[in-house]
């Protein structure tokens, strides 16, 4: 039988410990800190420019029904946080700087890996997003920016990820194919998401207060990526760079926030053909290795709409959200992904600050990769998916996600949601599964 890990039950027993004391006590309902103001002592050090975090993400994943295996059970993974902002211009003096310093730690086990993906092949999306890229602690975010012509330029360079400012999008679902950026989720071998950091440099032009342009260099080291090396400052291993490029407009619809995003990305580094060989046979036919391409390059498209408030309260109404990109035929599994969902906030009178979300997603996997898992298979003389041998042919995997937040106090939100996955890994072959997941989201 599952037991929920202390984790879980921390989450639980703080939730009902909050109480709608001062926001300056321990577990006060409107305090952002679970462990409250010290005293009054950190909005002092924030009026100073010092803000310290200390945030915890949690996720369930249960397979309720179908998969690839059957046998029901339950897995939890999760991340700390240790965070620090310093506003150097308060504690310095230097004009508009800020700094950044993040380090995180993740760990557990996700239901996609052995329950819901054939393993064969494993899956495209995931049940549990707080989970991957290792079982380690890692140096996340470590960088400063500066402002210059009365903020219109702003200047980013250190240690971060590409979606932190790039096709960009919020992580309150759980099923990953509805959380941050996506392009980072479908060409992750070359744009390292959350919580993976390389070094860089982002420059963004506020064409007018409601449009800015901006473009990045980003190294491409897939060493970045081994659990040993959180914490990997030199560049050996470095390939090239992934150079995104994007336009952002953040217009007030009949006062109603949204945000569209287009952007493209490129890569020069080598990137392996998923097909043809050096001489334009199917390598898997051939036995010669495949061919190297010079480059990789993709585009995205993201839209974020506040449709509907609640009277004269904008932070209560309907919101609605659609991204897609579309990625490089040559070198990709993944040609292209579109997903679509509503948030609405504020339901109920009694529950203003809870929120319920349902979105969609497809993942469509590139025609000439799926011909190279058929030849494959055929020049092993294989054809029974159930023979251990068999390379699965993968197509196309489809999610769905629905969410109720629970917002029990500023410092904590829980989130229990259902998801179905059809195709898993796009493997039509695998059954549809249902999981039941709980999310946790805390400061302290």
């Amino acid at each position: 039988m599952f037991q929920l890990p202390k984790p879980c039950y921390i989450g639980l027993a703080l939730s009902a410990l909050a109480t709608p004391a001062s926001a300056s006590e321990m577990f006060a309902n409107d305090s952002p800190w679970m462990l409250g103001d010290w005293g009054g002592k950190r909005s002092e050090l924030l009026e100073k420019g010092y803000d310290f975090t200390l945030g915890y993400t949690g996720e369930m994943g249960s397979n309720l029904h179908g998969g690839y295996d059957h046998d029901r059970t339950a897995r939890y993974s999760d991340q700390f946080t240790f965070g620090s902002h310093l506003d150097l211009e308060k504690i310095l003096g230097w004009h508009d700087t800020e700094f950044q310093l993040t380090i995180t730690e993740r760990h557990g086990d996700n239901i996609s890996n052995d329950r819901i993906n054939d393993p064969r092949v494993g899956g495209f999306t995931s049940a549990q997003e707080v989970w991957g890229r290792g079982e380690t602690w890692r140096l996340t975010q470590m960088w400063i920016k500066q402002k210059y012509f009365d903020g219109a330029l702003d200047v980013k360079f250190g240690r971060f990820g590409e979606g932190e400012d790039f096709n960009s999008f919020p992580c309150d679902f759980q099923n990953l194919a509805f959380c941050g950026s996506q392009v980072g989720n479908w060409v992750g071998g070359i744009w390292y998401n959350w919580p993976v950091s390389q070094w860089a440099l982002r420059v963004r032009y506020n064409l007018n207060p409601e449009l800015y342009a901006q473009v990045g260099v980003f190294e491409q080291n897939p060493s970045n990526l081994e659990s040993g090396n959180g914490f990997k400052l030199s560049g050996s291993g470095t390939q090239g760079a992934v150079m995104p490029v994007e336009l952002v407009w953040t217009p007030r619809i009949q006062g109603l926030k949204g945000e569209y995003r287009a952007g493209y990305y490129y890569s020069n580094a080598k990137a392996q053909d998923v097909l043809k060989d050096s001489n334009g046979q199917p390598a898997a036919l051939s036995g010669a290795a495949y061919r190297s391409s010079s480059s990789k390059h993709g585009m995205w498209l993201g839209a974020q709409q506040q449709v509907t408030s609640l009277a004269s309260d904008q932070s209560r109404g309907l919101s609605l959200f659609a991204n897609a990109t579309v990625h490089d035929k040559k070198t990709n599994a993944i040609d292209n992904y579109v997903q679509a969902g509503l948030v609405y906030k504020g339901p109920f009178d009694a529950r203003a600050k809870d929120d319920i979300g349902f979105a969609l997603a497809r993942v469509h996997v590139n025609p000439a990769y799926r011909k190279n898992a058929r030849l494959a298979n055929q020049a092993a003389g294989l054809d029974d998916y159930d023979n251990p041998g068999f390379l699965p042919v993968q197509d196309t995997e489809y999610s769905a996600e629905l969410y109720y937040g629970i917002h029990l106090a500023d410092w904590l939100t829980v989130r229990p949601n259902l998801q179905y996955i059809r195709h898993p890994g796009g493997v039509s072959q695998v059954d549809g599964a249902l999981v039941g997941g709980l999310k946790i989201q805390s400061s302290f």
